[in-house]
Parts: structure tokens; sequence; C-alpha cells
């Protein structure tokens, strides 16, 4: 159980799994930040905790944007401290076949999916080192495991996700940090909702679901709890590995 005084971020904390786990690190006893682009969908995150007695505070950034990232993460310090746990869960999809994507497509993927990913990081990063403590926990996809048609973009931003994870396990292991990723499957939030709506699967849904193993989709909590584990003192002795929260469906 962590403490007051241990500081997580989490990005895209407004919805979904990010706020799922932003809820699940404050029962857990960190102090959280809730950062999203919408700031008005990390305030009611943040309000939520703090109703419930936890300590949290929402701020806004586009994280493919240094300078406003670096600028919400002097907020965090200032008013929470330096960070010690780092959730880098925000991300975008789009559906196109490739030989329709544009470069704007392309790059809207990655600067968001995986650049914005290395700039928190990097930003956040010298707490860590100062703390020599750190658990920095990358959100990646099964998409990028089996591959997904129409999504080659996204697959390939998530791809990079996970070898970006294994890169700085080794680089950063002998300074108190670990790096996980969790590779979710088809989970149940507002980004599966659009995709369902949208048909943007082009296939049965609900018979896809009923393939897999575990015959259903996954919930945002499952997933934060996942994120839970791998911030825990319990995971200190794991790194650089990946976790599919899937119901079995790579397999």
């Amino acid at each position: 159980m962590a403490n007051y005084s241990e500081v997580a971020l989490v990005t895209g904390g407004g919805v979904g799994m990010g706020a799922a786990t932003s809820r699940r690190l404050a029962r857990d006893g960190f102090a959280v930040a809730v950062l999203d682009i919408n700031k008005a969908a990390a305030e009611d995150v943040a309000a939520e905790i703090t109703t419930a007695g936890g300590r949290a505070l929402a701020v806004a950034a586009d994280i493919a944007q240094r300078e406003q990232v670096a600028a919400a993460i002097e907020q965090v310090r200032a008013q929470l401290g330096p960070v010690s746990v780092l959730v880098n869960n925000a991300g975008v999809e789009h559906f196109a076949r490739f030989q329709d994507l544009t470069d704007d497509d392309w790059d809207r993927q990655i600067d968001t999916n995986l650049k914005g990913a290395y700039i928190v990081t990097q930003v956040v990063l010298p707490d860590m080192l100062a703390q020599a403590y750190g658990r920095i926990i990358n959100i990646s996809s099964f998409g990028a495991q089996v591959g997904a048609p129409g999504m080659v973009h996204y697959t390939a931003s998530k791809g990079g996700i996970i070898a970006m994870t294994r890169s700085l396990a080794m680089e950063l292991g002998r300074c108190g940090i670990t790096v996980n990723t969790i590779a979710p499957g088809f989970i149940d939030t507002p980004m599966a909702r659009r995709t369902i709506a949208g048909n943007k699967l082009g296939i049965d849904v609900d018979a896809m679901v009923g393939s897999y193993p575990i015959p259903r989709m996954g919930r945002p909590e499952e997933v934060a709890a996942a994120t839970a584990f791998f911030a825990s003192e319990e995971a200190s002795y794991i790194t650089a590995q990946l976790l599919g929260v899937n119901g079995g469906t790579t397999v």
C-alpha cells in the first residue's frame, strides 16, 4: 500500500481505462495526477477521488506537445510532489485502409500514442532518477501483437510502445526503475463503443467477442488492477514484461 507522499501520474486519466486506473491508484493510497487533454474530464475524476477521501489533481495537456507536458508536470510537482509512478495510457484511434492512409493520419497516431509517451516519460524521469525509484507502466494494445486490418498506423504506434518498454527497462533497471507494458484486449470503453457504433471493425462484434476463451469484453477496472500490480512493491523484481489483459484473445 502506498501513501500520499507517493505520486502517480496517469495520462488520458479522464476517461475509460485511465479514469479507472486513476481511481484504483487513489484507492491504493497514491496521490494521483489526472492528466487529460480534456480538462473537464480530468477534473471530474479528480473530484471523485477527493470526495472519496483521496488526494488528486487535474491537469490538462496535449501529450504530443512538450511545452504543455512540462507545464503540467510542474503543476504536479508544486501541488503533489515528485512523480514516482507513471502510467502512459493516453491514446487515440483511427481506422483506414493502408492504401488510403495520409501522412497526417500516420503522424497523429505516432505523435500521440508513441511520441507522447516518450515526451511524458522524459519529462517525468528526473523525479524518478532523483529518488532512485520509479514505476513506468505503458499501455499498448493486443492489436500490436496480432495485427488489425484498417489499423496499421495504430498498431504500429502501439508496437513501438512495446519495444520502447523493453529498451527503457534495460536502461533504467540499475536506477531503481521498472518499466512494464500492458496490452489490453477489447475493453468496454468509450473508444470501443465508438468503434462498435461506427461498425469500424467490419465484423459481427458479438460473434468476435463470443469466440474469445473468456467470451466477453473486458472491464476498465481489470486493466486498472493489472496497472496497480505493476505499480506496487510486489512487482519490484518484474521489468521489461508485457501482460495481456485480453480474455485470451491472443491465443
